[in-house]
Parts: structure tokens; C-alpha cells; sequence
């Protein structure tokens, strides 16, 4: 457990003297593309800026950007090391290529691992004085630290609330005057040799890692306006092998998950019912694909793509009804699959429960709809905020994580308190401790 923080701490040096030079990439490595955004910053940042994740974002520029498709990558997780090698360096050349520079670190996202969310509590004596920094180091240091298992490791801790004597929902408590300093902190552990193999391959691309974060913790972080962050909503982040679950409130992140289902799921079921390539069947669903069909979609016939020899099954016709009937029950056994998680988080105690739908497999039509009427919630479909340089190409829902992973270069939460872990370990807490803090506060 400790190896994957000891090595972040090198992280966060190599992070540092990127932001001095001014110069760092961002990598997006997902089951079905690998993005690359090279951002210069104006300046070095003032790391001191502000806590939360919307701290830090005006500081940088997108001058390069890249995208390729992804090769040995399933459910998030890199599965070939060499077909993934080679997707990387093709993305990374490429950015490097429009940012006319060379680029050393790179900051990446983890997509898959299993991720499992701990909430912790710690509090401690100040004597009635102000709160300094020992201070705040000491009771992150007196959160009980739960047994996430053998083989993971701690992806992100993240204090999300502060509480002095009777006050709660602070969010510095630096410099306040109490007798008692309280701390909840959200912890995410991840499969161990999801990371290990993700920091191999990509080190083999001649880069240094200056940084990790989960995919859906990056997703929520571009797509949820501020108000959304601060209130309460749900990200859910549609890729091509996992839909990534995020919930943010007080603009911290208080849960995320993830289900090993996406898109590419959803081109396979096409591919099975109507016996043609997945190459094709990407091509059906992405221009006539949708959730919902009318009675017009009877009557438009589509021409299927398939090069067997076999003149009669080359030249098939299917309705778009039908193709929407093989489509819709995959996306429907997703949307209850990510029900069932935020049910598991305690997602109904929150007071918004807004549901932002992101991600490349989000786009289908209808598919708002229908997850309302699932998630029984407030839904909208999202995009990433815009930042400073972003091309176009790179603005739509495909792209949350990249961005978000841009928007965590800029200030990353971990950073903000760095303490030394514990080595002692107790029980695991429930899963719902995550969302309890909020719940018994405010």
C-alpha cells in the first residue's frame, strides 16, 4: 500500500520542476482512444492558490493536441504492454508535434482497477489555540486508515470536510481559534497491478510520470459546472470499456466506481446480432445508432457493411428499429448497473441530485431520456469546460477526462495537504461513510 504513495511523493517533485520549466502532458489512456494535451503554463503557478479542484485552472494554455486509437487496453487496464507502448507514443508525437516542443513528464489517468471508495474520520486536541499547519497534519494523520486489501493501493485521500469544535464545512481551517479539529477524508484504492503496468508503459515511452489520477475523478472535475461540484452531482463518465461513477459535493469528490461495461460493449452486441465486422458495427451505431425508436425508424432501412463473399449476406438490409432494439437493452443494463452503485454510495441522502452524462458512448440519442428514467434523477448530458488553446476536435463529451486531467495539472487536491500515511490499519469502513459526513453536517 505504501509503495504507490511513497512513489507519488517523487511524483509530485518531478510535477513541480515541469510547472518550473513551464512545460507538461496530460495522457488520457482509455479502451478505445488515447488522448494527448501538452499545456504550457504563464508562468510557475502559485501553488498556494486555493483548495478545491476549481483552484488553478486559469493558469495554462493547450498547445498541442493528439489522439489515436487505443491498442491493448480492456476495461481501463492496459493488457498488451507493447500495442499499448506504441498507441502512446503515436499520441504523444503527435501533441508534441503541434506544440513544436519536446515534452519530458506527463501526468495520466487511470481508467479501470477496480476503484473502492473509504470515507475516514480523525480528530484531535489544540489546546484552545489557532490551527497551524502541525496541526492539520496531525489530525489527517489520525484518520483511521481502513485494510483496502491485499495487492491495492491509495489513489487518491482527499480531506473533504474540516470541523472546529461545533463548526463543520470548512474548508481551511488554518488560523481559526478552537479546542477540538475534526477531519473526514474520501480515500480511493485501486488494483495494484492495474497501476504498476500503467506506470511501466508508459515509462517506457521515455516519459516521467509526474502524476496519476482516476479517470472519473478527472471526468467530474471538467463536467460539473461550479455550482453543480458544490451542491452535489453525479458524474458519469460512458467510455468505450468502463462507465466511470464520480460524485462530487462541496466541491470535493466523495465516492467514485466504476462498471466494466461501455461503448465497445455495445458495438459488440451489434456485431453478434447482425453478423457483420466490429469495424462496421462501430460505424452503424455511431451514425444510426440510438435508444429510443419511433415508428418513423420502421420504415428506414439501413445497408449493412460485410465482406464475406457471400452475395446474399453482403447485401442485407435491417430497420433502424432493429438496430436500436440490439443496442437499447446493453445501454439499459449499464444505466441499472451505475443505479445500483450510487444506491450502494447513499447518493439519495445528498440535496441535488443532479446526474451529468459525459463520455464518448453518451452521445447516442435518447440516451438522456431514458437515463432519467432509470436513475429516477435530473439528467443532462455534458461536456468538458472549455480552457485556454483547446482545439475543437478535442471540446466534446469524449474528452472530459483529458480536460479534467488538465484542469488536475493545474492544482491537484492531493498535493494541497501532504502528510505522512499511518503505517497502523484498522477495519474497513463502510462504503457509505463517504457520503455520511455530508449527511450528519449539513
Amino acid at each position: 500500500m505504501r509503495t504507490l504513495y511513497q512513489s507519488q511523493r517523487a511524483m509530485r517533485a518531478k510535477r513541480q520542476d515541469a510547472l518550473r520549466r513551464g512545460v507538461i502532458a496530460v495522457l488520457d489512456i482509455g479502451s478505445y482512444k488515447i488522448s494527448a494535451l501538452v499545456l504550457r503554463f504563464d508562468g510557475t503557478p502559485d501553488l498556494a492558490d486555493g483548495v478545491g479542484p476549481m483552484a488553478g485552472q486559469a493558469g495554462f494554455r493547450v498547445i498541442g493536441a493528439a489522439t489515436t486509437r487505443s491498442r491493448g487496453v480492456r476495461f481501463g487496464e492496459i493488457d498488451t504492454v507493447q500495442e499499448t507502448e506504441r498507441a502512446i507514443r503515436t499520441a504523444i508525437q503527435g501533441a508534441q508535434k503541434m506544440a513544436a516542443m519536446r515534452v519530458d513528464h506527463v501526468i495520466v489517468s487511470l481508467a479501470g482497477g477496480r476503484p473502492r471508495s473509504y470515507g475516514l474520520a480523525g480528530d484531535v486536541a489544540l489546546g484552545d489555540s489557532a490551527v497551524s499547519e502541525a496541526d492539520v497534519a496531525r489530525v489527517l494523520a489520525a484518520c483511521d486508515l481502513p485494510d483496502i486489501g491485499e495487492g491495492r493501493e491509495v489513489l487518491h485521500a482527499q480531506p473533504v470536510n474540516f470541523a472546529l469544535d461545533h463548526r463543520t464545512g470548512l474548508g481551511d481551517p488554518r488560523g481559526q481559534v478552537g479546542n477540538r479539529l475534526s477531519c473526514d477524508i474520501h480515500l480511493l484504492s485501486v488494483d495494484g497491478p492495474a497501476v504498476e503496468a500503467l506506470l511501466y508503459c508508459v515509462k517506457r515511452c521515455d516519459l516521467e510520470i509526474a502524476g496519476i489520477a482516476a479517470a472519473p475523478y478527472a471526468a467530474g472535475i471538467s463536467s460539473l459546472v461550479e455550482d453543480e461540484q458544490e451542491l452535489g452531482a453525479a458524474c458519469i463518465d460512458m467510455g468505450g470499456g468502463t462507465t466511470g461513477i464520480s460524485i462530487f459535493i462541496k466541491k470535493h469528490m466523495i465516492f467514485s466506481d466504476t462498471v466494466r461495461m461501455g461503448g465497445h460493449h455495445v458495438t459488440a452486441d451489434v456485431s453478434q446480432a447482425l453478423h457483420i465486422p466490429l469495424s462496421a458495427a462501430e460505424r452503424l451505431k455511431t451514425r444510426y445508432g440510438g435508444v429510443v425508436a419511433t415508428g418513423m425508424d420502421d420504415r428506414e432501412m439501413i445497408e449493412l457493411e460485410s465482406d464475406t463473399g457471400d452475395w446474399h449476406h453482403d447485401r442485407r438490409r435491417v430497420s433502424r428499429a432493429e438496430l436500436i432494439g440490439v443496442i437499447r437493452p446493453r445501454v439499459e443494463e449499464i444505466l441499472e448497473d451505475v443505479r445500483a452503485r450510487l444506491d450502494a454510495a447513499g447518493f439519495e441522502h445528498l440535496p441535488s441530485q443532479r446526474i451529468v452524462l459525459t463520455g464518448g458512448a453518451s452521445q447516442m440519442p435518447g440516451l438522456d431520456g431514458l437515463a432519467s428514467r432509470i436513475l429516477g434523477n435530473q439528467v443532462r448530458l455534458g461536456r468538458p469546460l472549455r480552457v485556454q488553446g483547446l482545439p475543437q476536435s478535442a471540446c466534446g463529451p469524449a474528452f472530459s477526462a483529458c480536460v479534467g486531467l488538465a484542469l488536475f495539472a493545474a492544482h491537484p487536491q492531493d498535493e494541497w495537504w501532504d502528510f505522512e500515511v499511518p503505517a497502523e490499519r484498522t477495519p474497513a469502513r463502510s462504503i457509505r461513510r463517504a457520503v455520511r459526513w455530508f449527511r450528519d453536517n449539513w
